[in-house]
């Protein structure tokens, strides 16, 4: 078949010990699911879990050791982190059962979740959906996949990320208000869920803003740093 252009390349993510790639399928993200951070975005108690999507391409993939690079955004004065597991999705299903869950997983990274909190509060109180503030361009970095059987205990790793060698976020990714296996359940309920998935489970308190100039510094334990800088 000929195309009236060219097709976009494959998005893909480098894999730890391995020289084959993971071709990326769709990105899902978990929105409030950390309780701390939950209340400071005004709410409390452990809701239903929600979903929001970001493009393939709005990934920035990180080689390990190396510093990635994304642009400030454009319409924006309040551009935030959120540190944020992200697992990758091997095998596909339709309603899998939190039993289950953990035999769907090929691996696991760290990413961040870059949001223009400005735009995205704007679309809140209009009761708009809130695309522009999540998933525009070089919204999504992420380090190298670790395959499940080298991460370690992915469920009580301690995450954070730090700006300019200080704490801005800390936590732990067993404050998940729906951990690993819950989360995919609900997924898998509202969307059939393919290999090449990707999962960012939500951010622990302390969202904050970056500027220009600023260097991100995120990691889940067990998984790397993701070393990230604002142009």
């Amino acid at each position: 078949m000929s195309y009236l252009f060219a097709p976009p390349a494959v998005v893909s993510v480098p894999v730890v010990g391995e020289t084959q790639a993971f071709p990326v399928h769709r990105i899902y993200c978990v929105g409030r699911n950390y309780e701390e951070h939950a209340k400071e975005m005004g709410f409390t108690g452990r809701e239903p879990p929600f979903f929001f999507l970001k493009p393939a391409d709005a990934l920035v993939v990180v080689k390990d050791g190396e510093t990635g690079s994304i642009p400030y955004p454009s319409q924006t004065k309040n551009f935030h982190h959120e540190i944020e597991l992200v697992v990758a999705i091997g095998k596909g299903g339709k309603n899998i059962a939190a039993a289950d869950a953990m035999q769907h997983i090929y691996g696991y990274a760290v990413g961040l979740d870059m949001t223009r909190r400005d735009l995205q509060n704007d679309m809140k109180k209009q009761g708009r959906p809130w695309c522009i503030g999540k998933a525009f361009d070089h919204s999504a970095p992420i380090g190298p996949i670790t395959p499940a059987a080298l991460a370690g205990d992915v469920e009580n790793a301690e995450i954070y990320v730090q700006v300019g060698g200080q704490d801005r976020q800390r936590s732990n990714v067993n404050k998940l208000i729906w951990n690993i296996a819950e989360t995919i359940e609900h997924l898998s309920a509202a969307w059939e869920l393919q290999p090449g998935d990707l999962i960012y489970t939500g951010t622990p308190e302390g969202v904050a803003a970056v500027v220009s100039g600023d260097t991100m510094v995120g990691e889940v334990a067990g998984l790397g740093q993701l070393k990230v800088h604002v142009a």
